[in-house]
């Protein structure tokens, strides 16, 4: 099976979910060649990362040139296609509201595209996110490409759907992903027509489980918080300097490690001064896997107050680590954490995190033990690679076998039949 996926940019540091599901696939025999839009403009830390960079094709960075000659191509081609592709693009540009030059680069993008996929023979394109990629790979099948599916993880996507065409991208696409009962519900609440719902299919992200050693258990005097994601205000990291301010009189030995970088680094720098926990809170940048797994394991909890999330892989990971999650009651997250493996709070909330922190402070070993088995197993249940994968699998290989049934019955046209 030879199927393809286009990304906005790939790989990225808060990619690896793509890059583990690519591979598993691979493992499975499937062949997945790599587009993005754009390439990750910074140095990637993790060598994987690079290896996948590597393997990808772009169709806007470094391309401008070739972008424009695949659209003058299928203009000179294809030019039926593409003229039934306008209103829908229309719609598309009318719905966001803004950005003309914008739409124009996914017209030119899902062009090149439809090229690129034809010559190696591809009939299903998947992108991750019902944003930018969608956009794409949805005008490339209105332009006589391949079948498209996209996943959907949220937040971003459903807070303002109706700028993002989702229900559209939905109506067009042979299936669609959600990584959560959640995201799921959600999606069908988007859905155009009521039948386009059964499209609509639950496929849980997956980590390797079989790379992940529990790690050995709590030391009583260990009061160390790790934290990891880019830096910015849907991760609520910004309240941390806050909470530790009120705990550290009770727990003088107390630490926040800050494993990531991004837009919020100077707000959170700014509460770490007002509140004087410099000591206290380390910001430590972006790390390669091998380093984040070194951190969960070394420390007492992961802690991720967050605004706006899917369901953070990171929580997957420490759960394979045997190390309970203090997180927030949004999204997908209670799902798969509650009271038995971590502790919930509303978002925002100052003093449910620190009641949350003190509980997770006075646990036990015996007791943060318990709790890092029950994640590891439910991750084992629900959240592998391997599962993953194969759900995917048949996913496409229904499509593929539809996308076949479809062509056969294609009458020929009257030359190819003399």
């Amino acid at each position: 099976m030879r199927i393809a996926y286009l990304l906005n940019t790939y790989p990225v540091p808060s990619g690896t979910f793509i890059r583990g599901e690519i591979r598993a696939l691979a493992a499975r025999g499937v062949e997945v060649s790599r587009y993005a839009v754009r390439r990750f403009p910074d140095p990637l830390v993790e060598p994987a990362d690079r290896e996948e960079q590597a393997k990808t094709r772009y169709l806007l960075t470094g391309n401008a040139r070739g972008l424009v000659a695949g659209f003058a191509r299928e203009a000179l081609t294809n030019p039926l296609r593409l003229a039934r592709a306008l209103p829908a693009w229309w719609r598309l540009y009318r719905n966001a509201g803004s950005g003309l030059v914008r739409h124009v680069a996914y017209l030119m993008e899902a062009s090149l595209l439809r090229q690129e996929l034809a010559r190696q023979g591809i009939a299903h394109v998947h992108a991750h996110f019902s944003g930018n990629a969608a956009t794409v790979v949805m005008l490339c099948r209105l332009l006589g490409g391949p079948a498209y599916s996209f996943t959907a993880h949220g937040p971003d996507e459903f807070v303002a759907p109706e700028r993002h065409s989702v229900g559209m991208k939905i109506g067009h696409a042979a299936f669609v992903v959600a990584i959560s009962d959640y995201a799921r519900g959600r999606l069908a609440q988007l859905a155009e027509n009521p039948q386009d719902v059964r499209r609509i299919a639950v496929a849980r992200c997956g980590i390797d489980i079989g790379s992940f050693t529990p790690a050995p258990p709590v030391e009583a005097d260990n009061m160390t918080f790790v934290c990891v994601g880019r830096l910015c205000p849907q991760k609520g990291q910004v309240h941390i300097p806050a909470a530790v301010a009120a705990l550290r009189p009770r727990f003088p030995g107390l630490k926040v490690e800050l494993v990531g970088d991004g837009e919020s680094r100077a707000e959170i720098e700014a509460e770490i001064a007002r509140h004087d926990v410099a000591d206290a809170i380390s910001l430590l940048g972006w790390a390669d896997n091998a380093e984040v797994r070194r951190r969960i394991a070394a420390s007492r909890a992961l802690m991720l107050p967050s605004y706006a999330e899917g369901l953070p892989m990171v929580i997957m990971e420490a759960f394979a680590l045997a190390r309970p999650v203090l997180s927030t009651t949004i999204a997908g997250i209670p799902e798969l954490v509650d009271a038995a493996c971590g502790w919930l709070v509303p978002p925002g909330d100052h003093a449910a995190l620190v009641a949350a922190m003190t509980a997770a402070l006075e646990a036990s070993p015996e007791t943060l033990a318990q709790m890092g088995a029950t994640g590891r197993a439910r991750v084992e249940q629900q959240h592998t690679l391997a599962r993953l994968a194969e759900d995917l699998e048949a996913l496409f290989a229904a499509s593929l076998r539809l996308e076949g049934a479809a062509d056969a019955a294609t009458p020929a046209p009257a030359a190819a039949q003399a």
